[in-house]
């Protein structure tokens, strides 16, 4: 059987309300922002920033069923299929979130180093199949939470946890799972991330028409996301692999799952520095005193190859 959890849920309850008050609002301006820039010409960074904040907004949707279990000291006193619903939703979202900031990395990469390239790639439907793919991608990763919670060979009917305390049955499958996503959804997408924003950086000191002063912005961005992997991604999916190796989930993997919740408090702010929906719209601005349009890093290199 799987140990207890050592995280009081009084410490989950209060990290779920702060993200919640925080993060819905945020998104919310977000997709009004990105809903607006779509409208006029969408950039393919706008398209999978625009399916982040979707990302977002579901995971910020289910979290008032994980406040009431965390009110419930970590017990499910809800229907069952609620408990299916909330986890595969839970956990689709922080890797559809992990896989489009890969993406989002990738463009930006090839609009610095291969601008003509870029031009050829900003067709809309390109980025709507990557988002595409992205998303059954990590939801049919996730589906095994209605695997394990359903099969009848593996149904747990002796807990009132909600995707928790798994038997020994259960973790056979879990565990080497998880060890899958951690290389496939997490481990792979953050080195793509680290290898596209180090050479964007390169390719950005190496040029000298572009200010130091864009250059220091694009940098601190792209630092600043591979921070956000780093620091909300990361050691969850950390725990996926000591879990493996240790035959259980580690106890410290509540930690963890709270730093990937706070994902969706950091993410628009990657959105603001990301993208000019956020600055300049066509006639309509969406912050005022907006004089100057957004130069995401794409805009950058193509600029600076002319």
């Amino acid at each position: 059987m799987e140990s207890e959890p050592v995280v009081k849920s009084k410490v989950i309850l209060s990290v779920y309300i702060i993200t919640f008050l925080i993060g819905l609002p945020a998104n919310l301006l977000a997709l009004y922002a990105f809903s607006v820039k779509i409208r006029s010409k969408p950039l393919p960074t706008d398209i999978l920033l625009l399916n982040l904040v979707v990302s977002d907004l579901l995971f910020l949707t289910i979290l008032p069923l994980k406040m009431h279990e965390a009110a419930s000291d970590l017990m499910w006193n809800l229907p069952n299929f609620l408990c299916s619903i909330t986890s595969f939703t839970f956990f689709s979202a922080i890797y559809t979130s992990s896989l489009l900031l890969m993406a989002v990395s990738v463009f930006r990469y090839i609009g610095i180093a291969f601008p003509i390239t870029y031009r050829q790639l900003q067709k809309p439907a390109h980025a709507i199949l990557i988002c595409a793919i992205i998303w059954f991608i990590s939801t049919a990763h996730c589906s095994i939470t209605f695997f394990i919670q359903h099969h009848p060979s593996l149904s747990n009917n002796n807990t009132t946890a909600c995707y928790e305390n798994f038997t020994e049955n259960q973790l056979k499958i879990l565990l080497p799972v998880r060890l899958e996503f951690f290389f496939v959804l997490c481990l792979i997408p953050l080195l793509i991330c680290i290898y596209c924003y180090l050479q964007c950086i390169m390719i950005l000191y190496s040029r000298p028409r572009i200010s130091p002063m864009k250059k220091q912005k694009a940098i601190g961005m792209a630092l600043g996301t591979l921070a956000v992997f780093l620091i909300c991604v990361l050691p969850y999916n950390l725990s996926h692999l000591v879990g493996f190796l240790q035959g259980y989930s580690p106890k410290w993997r509540y930690y963890t799952l709270l730093l990937s919740t706070f994902n969706t408090c950091i993410d628009p702010i990657i959105f603001y520095f990301s993208s000019s929906a956020f600055r300049c719209t066509g006639e309509k601005s969406i912050f005022r005193n907006c004089r100057l349009p957004a130069s995401g890093l794409h805009k950058q290199g193509a600029s600076s190859s002319q």
